[in-house]
C-alpha cells in the first residue's frame, strides 16, 4: 500500500497560499509527506496520427512554475522545517493534475476564492470538480484570514441528512476530533421540505408543515446515526446536535462561522441537486468562511 500524502495545488496567488499553509500543517500533524503541485494547464491537441497530444510549455512558463513550487516548499519548510515536501510540475489543467496524482488514502488540498453575488462560477470551478470526481477527502480552503491554520481542528462541524454519505462524513468528522484533546463535534440536521407547490397558498389557508413531528423524526434519525459511527475513540468526543427547519447550507456555514472545520458529504438526499456536485456540498463550499472537507460519494477500497 502507498503511504498516504497530502497533495495541495498552487498557483501563485494569496487564496493558493492559504491552502499551502493549512496543507502543510495538515500533513504535519498526520505525519504524511506534502506533494505540491503546479498545474501548467497546456492544451491538449487530437491529432489522427499522434493521438491526443500536449503542447510543450514555453521555457519561461516551466520557469516560472518551478519559482511558484520554490516558493511554495519554501514557505513549507518554514513553517515546518521536519516536513518533507515534493515539488511537482505538471502538464494539465490544475483539476485533473491533482486527480490524477491522488489515491483513496490521500487528502486533496484547494483554495478556493468563493463565489457570492458578484462571483463567476468558475471561480470555484476547481474545487467544485475535486470534490465531485476524487476518491479521497477534498479541503477547499478559503482565501481568507480564517483559514490559517492555528492548530489542529477541535471545533467539527458536520451536516447529515440520514444518507450514507453523510453517515461516513459523521464519522470522518468523530474521527477527526478524536485526535486532539477536548475535540468536539456539532452535528447539524436541517428538515427543510420543499414543497412541489405554492406553500404561501396553503398558509393562508392555515396549513403548516408538521414541525413537531419533522423535528422528532430528526432526532431519532440523528441519534441513529450517532449510534451507528461512534465507536470507542470517539466516546471522548463532545458532541451537540444542532436541527433546524432553515436550508441546509445556510445552517451548516451559520453553525460552522466559529468552528476550525466544516465536514459535508459530495451529494445528499437533496431534492435539488447541483450538475456536478449536491446542492448543499455546493452551497457551503461557495459561502463557507472555514476550511471545508467533502467525502467522496463513491470511495475506492483502499489497496
Amino acid at each position: 500500500m502507498a503511504e498516504p500524502k497530502v497533495t495541495v495545488g498552487v498557483d501563485g496567488s494569496p487564496t493558493a497560499s492559504a491552502a499551502l499553509l493549512w496543507a502543510a500543517a495538515e500533513a504535519d500533524r498526520r505525519g504524511w509527506p506534502l506533494h505540491v503541485v503546479y498545474a501548467l494547464a497546456m492544451p491538449l491537441v487530437m491529432s489522427v496520427y499522434a493521438g491526443p497530444t500536449r503542447f510543450p510549455p514555453p521555457e519561461e512558463v516551466t520557469e516560472q512554475g518551478r519559482r511558484v513550487l520554490t516558493e511554495a516548499a519554501g514557505h513549507a519548510h518554514g513553517a515546518h522545517p521536519e516536513l518533507r515536501v515534493e515539488e511537482v510540475l505538471a502538464l494539465e489543467d490544475p483539476a485533473t493534475a491533482l486527480l490524477r496524482r491522488s489515491s483513496p488514502e490521500d487528502l486533496l488540498v484547494v483554495g478556493s476564492r468563493g463565489l457570492g453575488a458578484a462571483r463567476s462560477a468558475l471561480d470555484a470551478s476547481v474545487s467544485v470538480r475535486l470534490a465531485a470526481r476524487a476518491d479521497c477527502p477534498v479541503a477547499v480552503v478559503p482565501g481568507t484570514g480564517a483559514a490559517k491554520p492555528s492548530g489542529p481542528p477541535r471545533r467539527i462541524v458536520v451536516g447529515v441528512d440520514g444518507s450514507e454519505n453523510s453517515r461516513r462524513a459523521l464519522a470522518f468528522a468523530l474521527a477527526e476530533a478524536s485526535l486532539v484533546e477536548d475535540g468536539s463535534v456539532v452535528v447539524v440536521h436541517s428538515w427543510q421540505v420543499p414543497l412541489p407547490f405554492d406553500s404561501a397558498s396553503l398558509a393562508r389557508g392555515g396549513w403548516s408543515p408538521p414541525d413537531e413531528l419533522l423535528d422528532q423524526r430528526s432526532q431519532e434519525m440523528v441519534a441513529d446515526m450517532l449510534a451507528q459511527v461512534t465507536d470507542g475513540r470517539s466516546e471522548s468526543v463532545g458532541v451537540r446536535v444542532l436541527r433546524s427547519a432553515k436550508d441546509p447550507a445556510e445552517s451548516i456555514v451559520e453553525a460552522g462561522t466559529t468552528a476550525d472545520l466544516i465536514v459535508v458529504g459530495s451529494r445528499g438526499r437533496g431534492s435539488v441537486r447541483g450538475l456536478l456536485l449536491g446542492s448543499v456540498s455546493q452551497g457551503v463550499l461557495h459561502t463557507a468562511t472555514v476550511p471545508v472537507v467533502v467525502l467522496p460519494k463513491h470511495p475506492r477500497p483502499r489497496r
